[in-house]
């Protein structure tokens, strides 16, 4: 695989076996000889001209220059750079204004963490030093300097998130301001022509919410709706904060650089999206681009012939030629063209959005057909599948990709978790990107997806990597971006922990050398920056030995290495930390330390784990799980509820709970119980949703050691848990085309003057209380609306869904008593209805802690509509147990089981929690509430069996 430091490095020529495509025609070096020797051409005693009109030898060498240009590839760049280069970005008035060193820093540097502290120094934008830490400082440090001792803290090149839209399409999005897909019916699926750096808002509040996540160069690409989408921008995260004009052109990473110098990407898409906008299929995409390009590679020779005959006219001084080439024009041009020819001169990087491997594969024929390098494949959710497919191109490709977000649509459905790993280990250079539109795709937790790679097998610097030098190698941006080494722009993160623990916050952004962010560095104390372990697997025999023996009926299991246990009403029997757990048929027999407890395993089935963890079994309230497999086929499961039926819809009549990848994965989140309403269009309009159902997420069959999930059997916990209303934009249909509208409706429902679709068993449970009413809403405003109809309507059990501007309202919801299911634990202003959202750490307070700290009753749930991240719900906790002052784990976990319960209505009886922990359990290896925890045994003690054993998920 090579080293770490040069996996992704953008070579400086292509391969020797690709040369044919990319090298100029020999008729094209000899056109170059003659540009060459162009100021020769000029000197007065020369015979073109003596003979020529001034005016057509002006006109003669525009054109010539026109050729240079056109014939000029990228400026190769030092890597590393000298450390005396200036940062073009930099002014004396708005940049920098002192030297600043950080002393004592743990540093990953691009390409590994160095074994020992360092001291850094920047000034004008540029790192200029980095230097062993000398504990006795003996090094003298740069006169007027501003110096903060880190003590140890760790330090990070600024993360380089390779697709974004943000700032194009602006937050909060309105209509007015939506500029990332150029859609018109006039242009058609192919739009090269257009570019994102005419999209841009600079006043946009979103980068610097973005750059509190330590985000602080983005490439800015057109949308995926075309074939071609147009050309990206690469930016810093910088808003100026001084008075005077907030510009575009001083967003630009490369503002400063001569404008011929700047680097230039394409933005292209395959697959679903270009099909679903346009209506032609894959066949018909190929051919429209191939007819493209086809008519950029005539314009391409057209071009070097001219050039050609040009510079032969201009030596040989034949005026009648020169007149003729002059004539028509000059250089062969055309706009709609420039950018695709300028594709096959090597000029513009290729960026494709691009999922499956049969898209993937097309992609690599057209390139090799044409002769243009492919930097990324954008999305690529099966590049796993075809690893050294993409090595063996000669391109040396970067594969930008998610984490977890998938199966939503077709092309998304056969991703897996370790792609980073399997990506990696067959040499193709992996990043990380954010695709920054939406709250589920936050480009300020960019790093969050690094780090779930690593918790599933990626390497810790390859990790690191995937979001600081390898995406900046492949934008062939590393000479300046992506390494914290002398001479590249002092862009830095300082963490409060080691940047792959979970919850992991900035606490100074560093952009050009200029602080952004109000806090001080010292005003969190330091954690011991080791990263968090990868998830444990165990060897297939040993799994299968042990789950055979583990699953079967009145199965004795004893497991060793238990380190904590967060199960409510059960405490050990000892308080050593090295607990010893028996099960006997499914029943917590012993818990305590091993002396005491392997009395009474007999000859049990053992199990050794080195962190073990105890916790209930989570209960998810999510998008549709267990409804539908993939969200935008409706073919695939119970489909989506119409905000035009006029019957009302119970989620228990379309249950399917089983091999869904979604519900895999929940098994493989040690989730436990399952709460899903009518599946929702992803945007709206839907008024009345319908009712919930709860269901489980494993179950037994009392005659067999399989897991099955059957509708016959246990699988449906509570057939009606809830009826779900939708108020604010997502409620907007045809009958309530208003916010307004919608709450007269609800209250005239409430007070008995209509029954709309509700018949009169149903109208009677919510109106007095025995069936919750859940409202998904988001708007504070709204909410506020709500807590009035709750006033009017006390007997109603009112619970909020979403809710992400809750807590600019958290005391009056205390008051009013309404418990909030909260989607918002990493928000992102992203709408108008949410632009006042509380973004949290490091810019402000969690919002989940004011609501906490109000009183409030609050669970966490799912905030996509897709459910692929739902094993994530315990790192959820866990994050909120590490952003949240105060909240201890056992609160967190409370979060994602029995608060929700509580709300919903569905926990086991207070007597029973007394007696000693009677519901669902979990075993995990690692702490479930950080990266890099599996589950081992889940266990349903109602039902005395062993559900799941090492649960394994794509």
């Amino acid at each position: 695989m090579g080293q770490p430091g040069e996996l992704g490095r953008v070579p400086s020529s292509p391969p020797s076996r690709r040369w044919g495509l990319y090298l100029l025609p020999a008729v094209v070096i000899f056109l170059w000889s003659q540009f060459t020797f162009f100021p020769r051409l000029q000197s007065s005693d020369h015979p073109a001209t003596q003979k020529l009109s001034q005016h057509r030898l002006a006109q003669l060498e525009d054109h010539l220059q026109a050729c240079s240009q056109l014939h000029r590839p990228p400026i190769e760049y030092e890597q590393p750079p000298v450390a005396t280069r200036e940062n073009p970005r930099w002014n004396a008035k708005t940049g920098q204004s002192q030297a600043i060193l950080l002393r004592n820093a743990t540093l990953f540097d691009g390409e590994r963490t160095l074994d020992h502290p360092v001291d850094i120094t920047f000034t004008k934008g540029v790192i200029t030093h980095i230097t062993p830490t000398a504990h006795d400082n003996s090094i003298s440090e740069p006169q007027d300097a501003l110096v903060f001792d880190l003590d140890g803290r760790f330090v990070t090149p600024g993360l380089v998130d390779m697709h974004s839209h943000h700032i194009a399409g602006s937050s909060p999005d309105v209509h007015a301001v939506e500029d990332v897909n150029e859609m018109h019916p006039d242009f058609g699926p192919l739009t090269p022509y257009v570019t994102a750096l005419d999209a841009l808002k600079a006043y946009d509040i979103v980068s610097a919410i973005v750059a509190s996540g330590g985000v602080t160069a983005s490439l800015i690409l057109p949308g995926s709706a075309n074939i071609m989408g147009g050309e990206a921008v690469p930016v810093k995260n910088l808003r100026r904060d001084e008075s005077g004009e907030e510009l575009v052109e001083e967003l630009l990473l490369e503002h400063g650089v001569p404008k011929e110098e700047r680097r230039r990407y394409m933005k292209m898409a395959c697959g679903e999206n270009p099909k679903n906008v346009y209506g032609h299929t894959r066949m018909g995409n190929s051919f429209l681009f191939r007819q493209q390009m086809d008519r950029a590679r005539q314009l391409r020779q057209k071009q070097d012939d001219w050039c050609l005959a040009a510079a032969a006219a201009y030596e040989t001084g034949d005026e009648k030629a020169i007149a003729e080439l002059v004539r028509g024009g000059g250089l062969p041009t055309d706009i709609s063209l420039e950018s695709s020819v300028a594709m096959l001169r090597g000029q513009v990087g290729i960026n494709i959005h691009c999922y499956e491997s049969e898209d993937i594969e097309a992609m690599l024929r057209h390139s090799e057909e044409f002769g243009f390098r492919i930097q990324a494949f954008h999305h690529a959710l099966e590049a796993w599948r075809v690893p050294d497919t993409i090595k063996n191109s000669g391109q040396n490709i970067t594969v930008a990709t998610f984490s977890h977000f998938a199966h939503y649509k077709h092309e998304a459905y056969d991703a897996t978790l370790y792609a980073g790993n399997i990506l990696a280990e067959h040499g193709v250079p992996v990043a990380y990107k954010s695709d920054g539109s939406n709250e589920f795709l936050n480009a300020k937790y960019l790093l969050s997806q690094a780090a779930e790679a690593h918790s599933f097998g990626l390497a810790e610097a390859l990790a690191l990597q995937s979001v600081t030098s390898i995406p900046a190698r492949s934008l062939e941006l590393a000479h300046r971006i992506g390494y914290a080494q002398p001479g590249y722009d002092a862009d830095l993160v300082i963490w409060d922990s080691h940047p792959l623990a979970n919850g992991a916050t900035p606490l100074q952004v560093y952009i050009d050398g200029r602080a952004t962010l109000s806090t001080t560095v010292l005003s969190t104390s330091s954690q011991t920056p080791t990263p968090p372990p990868t998830r444990p697997v165990p060897l297939t025999s040993d799994k299968t030995a042990i789950c055979d023996s583990a699953s079967a009926p009145d199965a004795t299991v004893i497991i060793t290495g238990i380190t904590k246990t967060l199960l409510p009403g059960l405490r050990p029997q000892t308080n050593t930390d090295n607990l010893t757990l028996v099960l006997s048929a499914g029943r917590i027999t012993c818990l305590g330390a091993e002396t005491d407890c392997r009395a009474s395993a007999g000859s049990a089935t053992p199990i050794h784990l080195h962190d073990g963890h105890l916790l209930p079994g989570l209960t998810a309230v999510t998008a549709g799980l267990g409804l539908q497999d993939i969200v935008m086929e409706p073919s695939t499961g119970d489909g989506i509820v119409p905000a035009t039926t006029t019957d009302l819809i119970y989620a228990k009549h379309g249950l399917h709970p089983t091999g869904s990848k979604d519900l895999q994965r929940a098994k493989l989140g040690g989730i436990t119980t399952a709460i899903t309403a009518p599946l929702a269009p992803s945007e709206g309009p839907i008024f009345l949703r319908g009712v919930s159902v709860a269901f489980q997420v494993s179950s037994t069959s009392s005659d067999s050691n399989t897991t099955t999930t059957t509708l016959l059997d246990r699988a449906i916990l509570t057939p009606d848990v809830a009826l779900h209303i939708h108020v604010g934009e997502a409620g907007k249909t045809a009958n309530t085309p208003t916010i307004s509208a919608q709450i007269g409706l609800l209250r005239r429902i409430l007070a008995h003057e209509s029954l709309h679709q509700l018949d009169e068993t149903l109208h009677e449970q919510i109106t007095n209380g025995t069936l919750p009413l859940v409202i998904h809403t988001r708007n504070h405003h709204d909410i506020l609306h709500l807590i009035h109809l709750k006033r009017d309507f006390p007997a109603v059990d009112l619970i909020l869904f979403g809710a992400t501007e809750a807590p600019l309202v958290a005391r009056e919801l205390a008051a009013a008593r309404i418990p909030v299911l909260f989607t918002g634990l990493r928000p992102n202003p992203d709408t108008w209805e949410v632009k006042d959202a509380v973004v949290g750490p490091p810019l402000t307070a969690p919002g989940l802690q004011t609501l906490l700290a109000a009183g409030v009753k609050v669970g966490l749930a799912q905030a996509a509509w897709s459910d692929s991240g739902i094993h994530n719900l315990g790192t959820d906790a866990g994050f909120a147990a590490r952003v949240v002052e105060g909240l201890s784990e056992e609160k967190a976990v409370g979060l994602v089981s029995w608060e929700v319960e509580d709300i919903l209505h569905l926990r086991k009886g207070d007597k029973e929690q007394e007696e000693g922990h009677g519901g669902d359990f979990v075993v995990y290896e690692g702490n479930p509430l950080e990266w890099g925890a599996s589950v081992v045994l889940t266990v349903d003690q109602a039902a005395r069996s062993v559900v799941e054993c090492w649960p394994e998920a794509s």
